[in-house]
């Protein structure tokens, strides 16, 4: 960061020669040029390392020695989280939602290149993730650096950490539509012309960077040699709901493995996982790295190419026991991704999600060519299989109708793209109603969504609302000494709290207005029996979601806080509406 003088003048002359508006579209080309600048960084880091050490390497044959690599690049990468980063930097889609939701848009700087070093140790030597995740990351955290460089406020800073997120999509693909759309839909900010320009912008300038440092060498490309057929449209819709059950055993896979594992020490998860990750990789040596050379090779038709030849030399022979062969490679690639992470190595799902949906359209089309006698196009449904996965996985299936299309030069698979995207979106969406980004932020009340006034109350939490100037009274206190109380008071309601903070409930000024005045009754009557317990309490760590529920439920104005039996104080409904009003504000600019 520049020092505090430099910054203070910088922005002083910033203000006075430039508009806001202008100084936004030039913020989103320089987050263009970072993240594009990134991806090449990143896409050469991780070719001459995995050049380097898998130089001359066969898919045929035993290599024992490649068996090795992921185990050593996890620990690796753990040690350089441990003891350079000292922090956990996994899951980065997951870390930019999280950033967005409840860390006012503020990502640590140490994020622009931090992630870009991690992935480059676990993906380079063999760990079976992808790139995106932490590049993604990379994007945003230079947005989000420049925002805070410039004192910008909430809605410009997120715009420009969605701007490099799109960035980075773009410049590791070179597909700026397909960033762009992205982050609508997986950081799901407001299209509006305010946020569309300044990402359009961003991807473009990331792609033209990215091109003219590597020309056409993106992660992934593949020039389509097929037509699309009509008549194959039914086989298109089966595909499409193929995909997306695989989408659901992909999301709750992986989750559930990464959770056991890290139920286990340190040591015990890369043991465990450093086993079972080159185990795998002897089975299916297509399972070293992201994958994306041997998915050109199956989707030009040498599907003997991922599996061990000698082990399944002689299965491959046959078409039925190659279909078992490929459809073993669909789970394993899932268990891998995880084991890798689950371990302690950093990458992404979007890679995996693109290979699992490779050769599940892969599997699908030999299926129907073995059964019915057939000659569908495998590189067709291979292709259209990918965006049925990473639609159903990342719950986003514009982006991937649009990342498919423009990594393959073209829009000749529009149709069967937008149907099995679609139909898988839909089918894993009635098993998962959130995506594998943001499944447990969900559950833990940590996610901003396209609702926008579910979007507001997420920035809003109950401990902040707790109003504390209620006069407390005891519950055995006299009805004289209630009224004592009652005549210093500023509210109308009273809490009856023992010694120890006990809430034993309230007192309503309007319940005791016709007996306050008859001081014959002062020392007999007692609070403890004019009290009652409300039918709504608010707990401090309910979501806003809950207390608006309450508000609606009770039609009260003001509800107490209680945690562990104790009064905290109350909310009103006041200052919920108060603090939504400016929250929304400083949310949209509609």
């Amino acid at each position: 960061m520049l020092p505090k003088s430099i910054t203070g003048k910088l922005l002083v002359w910033r203000l006075r020669h430039i508009k806001q508006r202008q100084f936004v579209l030039i913020l989103s080309m320089v987050v263009g040029i970072g993240s594009g600048l990134a991806a090449v960084t990143l896409k050469n880091t991780l070719y001459y390392t995995n050049y380097f050490l898998t130089n001359g390497f066969s898919y045929h044959g035993i290599y024992y020695l490649f068996l090795a690599f992921p185990v050593v690049g996890i620990i690796l990468t753990i040690l350089f989280v441990r003891y350079v980063v000292k922090e956990n930097i996994s899951h980065g889609v997951s870390k930019v939602l999280y950033a967005i939701s409840k860390n006012n848009s503020q990502i640590k700087p140490h994020n622009t290149f931090s992630s870009l070093a991690s992935c480059t140790l676990t993906l380079g030597f063999g760990g079976s993730v992808g790139p995106e995740a932490p590049i993604v990351l990379t994007g945003s955290a230079i947005g989000s650096n420049l925002a805070r460089l410039f004192r910008l406020d909430y809605k410009t800073s997120t715009m420009l950490i969605g701007c490099g997120a799109a960035g980075a999509i773009a410049g590791i693909f070179e597909a700026p539509i397909a960033g762009a759309i992205f982050v609508l839909e997986i950081l799901m900010l407001d299209l509006t012309m305010t946020t569309l320009i300044p990402l359009l912008i961003t991807t473009v300038t990331a792609s033209v960077v990215s091109f003219l440092l590597m020309g056409n060498e993106v992660l992934f490309s593949f020039t389509l040699n097929n037509p699309f057929i009509i008549r194959h449209i039914p086989f298109y819709i089966l595909l499409g709901i193929f995909t997306g059950l695989t989408s659901v055993f992909f999301i709750r896979g992986s989750i559930k493995i990464e959770s056991l594992l890290n139920k286990l020490t340190q040591t015990t998860r890369v043991a465990i996982g450093g086993i079972t990750l080159a185990l795998l990789i002897f089975i299916y040596p297509s399972l070293f790295g992201e994958g994306y050379t041997v998915l050109k090779d199956v989707i030009n038709g040498q599907g003997e190419m991922i599996g061990n030849s000698a082990l399944f030399g002689a299965l491959k022979q046959n078409h039925w026991s190659l279909l078992i062969v490929i459809f073993g490679l669909i789970i394993m690639k899932v268990v891998a991704m995880a084991v890798t992470q689950g371990s302690g190595g950093i990458g992404g799902t979007f890679a995996p999600s693109i290979f699992v949906g490779a050769i599940c359209g892969y599997f699908f089309a030999n299926l129907l060519n073995t059964v019915f006698g057939l000659n569908i196009s495998q590189s067709n449904f291979a292709l259209v299989g990918m965006a049925g996965v990473m639609a159903g996985v990342m719950h986003a299936p514009l982006t991937a109708i649009f990342l498919i299309a423009e990594i393959t030069g073209g829009y000749l698979l529009l149709t069967p793209l937008i149907i099995v995207s679609a139909i898988a979106y839909l089918t894993c969406h009635i098993f998962e109603s959130h995506s594998i980004y943001t499944r447990q932020l969900a559950a833990r009340k940590e996610l901003i969504t396209h609702h926008k006034d579910k979007a507001v109350l997420s920035f809003m939490s109950p401990r902040q609302l707790i109003e504390t100037n209620f006069a407390a009274v005891d519950p055995g206190a006299t009805l004289g000494q209630l009224v004592k109380i009652v005549t210093t008071a500023s509210r109308n309601i009273f809490p009856v709290v023992d010694r120890d903070g006990k809430f034993y409930g309230i007192v309503m000024l309007d319940n005791i207005r016709q007996i306050m005045f008859d001081q014959s009754i002062y020392d007999e009557t007692y609070v403890k029996d004019l009290l009652f317990m409300p039918d709504c309490v608010i707990n401090p760590d309910d979501s806003m979601d809950r207390v608006v529920q309450l508000f609606q439920q009770s039609d009260r104005y003001n509800l107490p806080v209680v945690e562990d039996g104790k009064y905290l104080g109350f909310i009103s409904r006041a200052n919920v509406f108060s603090q939504y009003r400016e929250l929304l504000r400083k949310f949209s600019d509609d």
